[in-house]
């Protein structure tokens, strides 16, 4: 059970993670403050509900700024930040694709949330048991080299060592990051629309379509709801998958607790010895 948190920053609340997250949280009757750069009909229905919600684009920091500014007159102290903002072009080879624009989507994945966060976090509410929790989400990619979305992987890697950075500086707040599989959001369009440039993804992506193989919305809000309800013990730092991870059950919480480096980016454990330094580590 969820307790504890009663006013929500979701950043990019027009991304269908984002939308669909503000929705669960209206019907507990949490107070919700939503930033967006693109419009679209999800912004109009969550403002009939009741959600306060100001243009932010994320590149600029004049727009955070002003966006951070209007936040703290709405909400005053934070309970929960969730950042949703992400965008997986450009597609193609790294030495096909223009610079300038892979640099910017390292921006808006990563450089530009850090500004974010930089910005809003000193109004944070410390007043919960568990403490005020900043959520990120990762993305495919992390484990393997996704070819044709360089930026994007890059960018997700960077933000889930930079949760276990802000967790060790930051003890009195949780920052925890999300992976969150295959949902059916709007973020796939970018492969569709790139088709060969990229790759094999292209294929996959219009498999999922075809099939209707996706993961549910609510298995990811789901393990959200764990994240933000537990202790900073269990989740500060690390990244989880919303579909592979047994989150929720005790025997994976007894072993976060017993072990810091779970789920972590992490060398450790991925080494070769020679026999003789086996002897030796002995």
């Amino acid at each position: 059970m969820v307790k504890d948190i009663k006013k929500v920053v979701i950043v990019s609340i027009s991304s269908d993670i984002g939308s669909a997250m503000a929705e669960r949280f209206l019907d507990r009757g949490w107070k919700i403050f939503g930033t967006y750069r693109n419009n679209n009909p999800q912004i109009a229905l969550l403002k009939k509900q009741g959600v306060s919600m100001c243009y932010c684009d994320l590149n600029k920091a004049l727009s955070v700024k002003a966006a951070a500014k209007k936040i703290k007159s709405t909400l005053g102290k934070w309970d929960l930040l969730v950042i949703c903002a992400g965008e997986i072009a450009p597609i193609g080879p790294f030495m096909e694709t223009d610079f300038d624009a892979w640099e910017a989507s390292l921006a808006v994945n990563f450089s530009s949330q850090m500004r974010m966060v930089r910005t809003l976090l000193p109004d944070r509410s410390l007043k919960s048991e568990n403490g005020p929790c900043v959520l990120f989400f990762a993305g495919g990619g992390t484990n393997n080299a996704t070819q044709n979305y360089s930026a994007y992987t890059v960018s997700k890697i960077a933000l889930i060592k930079m949760c276990e950075l802000l967790d060790a500086e930051i003890p009195d707040t949780r920052f925890s990051i999300i992976g969150p599989g295959w949902v059916k959001t709007k973020i796939h369009a970018a492969t569709l629309k790139a088709g060969k440039k990229a790759g094999e993804n292209y294929i996959r992506t219009l498999a999922r379509f075809e099939q209707g193989d996706f993961v549910s919305m609510e298995k990811v809000l789901d393990c959200c709801d764990w994240v933000i309800s537990s202790p900073r013990q269990l989740v500060g730092g690390r990244n989880f998958s919303a579909v592979f991870d047994q989150w929720g059950k005790k025997e994976l919480a007894e072993l976060l607790r017993k072990n810091p480096n779970l789920y972590k980016l992490r060398r450790f454990g991925n080494d070769w010895l020679a026999p003789d330094q086996k002897r030796r580590k002995k």
